[in-house]
């Protein structure tokens, strides 16, 4: 007999881990799968280096899964999102605008975290959780499904039925794959580096993007390491200089980071490993299937900026709980999968379009055209109403 649960999770990143933790916490019998154990030290081969800013829609969901108590001690909070334009003759700024939270709120714009420990505190979460099930090594492989429930057959040759499905399993989705639906995808030929440095001058809960070509240099705040300063960086650039830089020794590659940092927090020293991710920008054709739902990277990849990747992921999970909780009785049937399709594809399109846009004019080298992005930045911030709209989209602001 197979077992029976009410959502499997394909998936235990970060957003399945929020997805299980959440929806556990409302009392649902969650199952959910990965192949691959998350590594939750740091220090350990294959850690995943990258950070998360957690923005306040996807902050106050967290706590309501009891997940945030876990978290805050470790979080660095973003007060201010600043844009550098160091796109002039010489990589130096040349054009320096802050987007503040006060004036719009009077919490952060959102809280940083590292992404391995994000993976050890959630985990460590759902063992709390007598409702919930977390499988490390083991993974999806077949889906078949019918009006009534799902079966999903699993990479150890079991199977388990459920009344919805959670593709939470990265741009690959094999639960996408297995529900024939399509994505479409664009790319620009870069990658990024992801790596923590130290810095003598204090972040003061800054996130700085520094735009030259090639795309963002964005430093976001960590707390403190071994009492100096310290920050996750995100270094976007073309591909075969993405793979030159990760070659190169420490000493050549500082040398790289302080140029490309153009200063701003002052003499940048490396304290981790440098890991390389793809930048492509994709978008599944339709949100749902039949007793299935997409979210995270399984139905939308977008460029690390302005901290929308995971924060579409959380409005994703936002959506779907909205409606599983009007109508519990009618987990994962047609009409909830049809309202959630509705309720998140075209926002999904509008901030992937959005963000391919920033991407773009970031990758820029002609001087001309570099010109013309620090005079738009500059319209940009001149213009209150504007600037306030601009932050309250970022943080997810319903229309």
């Amino acid at each position: 007999m197979d077992a029976q649960y009410d959502i499997v999770i394909s998936g235990g990143g970060v957003a399945g881990l929020s997805a299980a933790a959440v929806l556990g916490a409302d009392g649902f019998r969650v199952l959910c799968l990965d192949p691959t154990p998350p590594v939750t030290d740091g220090a350990a081969e294959g850690a995943d280096l990258r950070t998360t800013a957690f923005l306040q829609p996807a902050q106050q969901l967290l706590e309501q899964a009891g997940l945030w108590a876990r978290l805050d001690a470790h979080a660095a909070p973003l007060r201010i999102m600043r844009i550098v334009d160091a796109g002039g003759p010489e990589p130096e700024p040349r054009v320096v605008r802050d987007f503040d939270s006060t004036e719009i709120s009077d919490k952060p714009f959102g809280w940083n975290l590292p992404n391995w420990l994000l993976r050890r505190e959630m985990v460590a979460r759902l063992e709390d959780l007598p409702n919930v099930e977390f499988r490390p090594g083991t993974g999806t492989r077949s889906l078949f499904t019918r009006e009534a429930e799902a079966r999903v057959g699993l990479t150890d040759g079991s199977r388990v039925r459920c009344e919805l499905v959670l593709a939470a399993d990265g741009r690959n989705s094999p639960m996408r794959q297995a529900a024939g639906i399509n994505v479409t995808t664009r790319r620009y030929g870069q990658k990024a580096l992801a790596f923590s440095v130290s810095h003598p001058i204090p972040h003061e809960n800054v996130s700085t993007e520094i735009h030259r070509s090639g795309g963002p240099f964005t430093l976001v705040p960590l707390p403190d390491h071994d009492g100096r300063p310290s920050s996750a960086v995100v270094w976007m650039e073309d591909g075969p200089r993405v793979q030159d830089l990760a070659a190169m020794e420490v000493a050549e590659f500082e040398a790289e980071m302080n140029r490309r940092s153009v200063g701003i927090l002052g003499e940048l020293r490396l304290l981790t490993r440098r890991s390389v991710w793809p930048i492509i920008t994709q978008v599944a054709d339709h949100m749902a299937g039949e007793r299935l739902a997409l979210m995270a990277e399984a139905a939308h990849v977008v460029p690390p900026i302005g901290a929308q990747g995971l924060n579409m992921s959380l409005g994703d999970l936002r959506a779907l709980r909205e409606l599983i909780l009007a109508a519990p009785d009618r987990l994962g049937d047609a009409q909830m999968m049809e309202a959630y399709h509705r309720a998140r594809h075209r926002e999904v399109q509008i901030r992937a379009a959005g963000i391919d846009a920033l991407n773009r004019a970031s990758q820029i080298s002609a001087q001309p055209l570099r010109d013309l992005r620090a005079a738009g930045l500059n319209a940009l911030y001149s213009a209150a109403p504007v600037r306030k709209v601009l932050m309250q989209m970022g943080l997810g602001a319903r229309g």
